[in-house]
């Protein structure tokens, strides 16, 4: 069994096809929501949304998803005061590559899709909010910031106009049902193909038996002020916008895109691999790979939608050929 698929052994049935809504509900016995999270809205979905599609293939060297992009955890309640929009399953069918390789060059990532997680939810870590709200002006607020209620739940997700259920940081819910003692979560994969683990991996990147550690972001605050008046927002560099934030290497264990080499309990022979974290960016907001075309959705400002949240809707279908989608 070579490394990507070992990657999903832990995961994908033989046939490739999961249902991730979790033994009880995909049987159609609702579960508890425990009083803590009724008081806050959290819940979990009704059976009738839980029926969970995700399928993974591989054909003719990429590796296919099939996607309703429903949750198979507890959610918060949407709409919400943040978030007027209500979640709906969706229509995904995206592809990476199955031996992924660097380029020569990163490449950042535009308001989009970075990767999709193991359960069929999309982690697009952009928002359409911006100063004055002009997309033109460089400043760019961010999901997590808390500066402004885009209506995030405990997942570090909300819903798109489309209806879409998509992660800004670390997914809970998902790494709570993945989670395995003494070892990293594989959470999905990006857009080019290379693993996404979060937020834990071994303290020596090539030590399976050094013990799991939260992994630092190397993106740290920028100190002083932002410029005022016409050119920006003012005021002291707090974390409100992407912009506020400054690459440091070697500041953290990873790298610009959020990522290091290392082993895995997937990748035992060592993989690059990127990790969302608890710290900025989150999840990455660059590809050290080429991400594939498939991920390709447009801008958030030609989709519009109710408050304005990231996404609105599931990429282009990509079209197919006689083993699948092709660019």
């Amino acid at each position: 069994m070579n490394a990507a698929r070992a990657a999903l052994a832990l995961i994908v049935a033989p046939v490739l096809i999961i249902v991730w809504a979790g033994e009880a509900q995909a049987h159609g016995i609702h579960e508890t929501v425990p009083a803590s999270e009724a008081a806050t809205g959290f819940r979990l979905l009704p059976t009738a949304q839980a029926a969970i599609r995700m399928r993974i293939e591989e054909r003719e060297g990429y590796r296919v998803f099939e996607a309703d992009g429903m949750p198979d955890h507890a959610t918060g309640a949407f709409p919400s005061r943040g978030n007027p929009n209500r979640m709906s399953p969706q229509n995904y069918r995206l592809r990476v590559p199955l031996r992924p390789e660097k380029a020569a060059e990163i490449t950042p990532l535009p308001r989009g899709l970075f990767g999709i997680a193991l359960n069929g939810v999309m982690f697009d870590p952009s928002t359409a909010e911006f100063w004055n709200n002009d997309p033109r002006s460089g400043w760019n607020y961010d999901a997590l910031s808390g500066r402004i209620d885009l209506g995030i739940d405990r997942n570090n997700a909300h819903v798109q106009p489309s209806g879409a259920y998509h992660y800004h940081g670390i997914p809970t819910g998902l790494i709570a049902r993945l989670a395995q003692p003494g070892r990293p979560v594989m959470i999905g994969y990006s857009a080019d193909g290379f693993p996404m683990y979060g937020p834990q991996g071994y303290r020596s990147p090539t030590d399976a038996g050094s013990p799991l550690v939260d992994l630092r972001s190397s993106w740290r605050l920028r100190s002083g002020t932002r410029p005022g008046g016409m050119s920006g927002p003012g005021g002291r560099f707090d974390g409100s916008y992407n912009e506020d934030y400054e690459y440091v290497e070697g500041h953290g264990d990873l790298d610009r895109c959020n990522g290091r080499t290392g082993i895995t309990p997937e990748y035992p022979n060592g993989t690059y691999y990127y990790v969302v974290t608890a710290s900025f960016p989150f999840v990455p907001r660059c590809f050290t790979g080429t991400p594939d075309a498939s991920f390709r959705q447009r801008p958030p400002h030609e989709r519009g939608g109710p408050g304005g949240p990231p996404g609105g809707g599931p990429p282009p279908r990509p079209p197919m050929g006689p083993g699948g989608p092709m660019r």
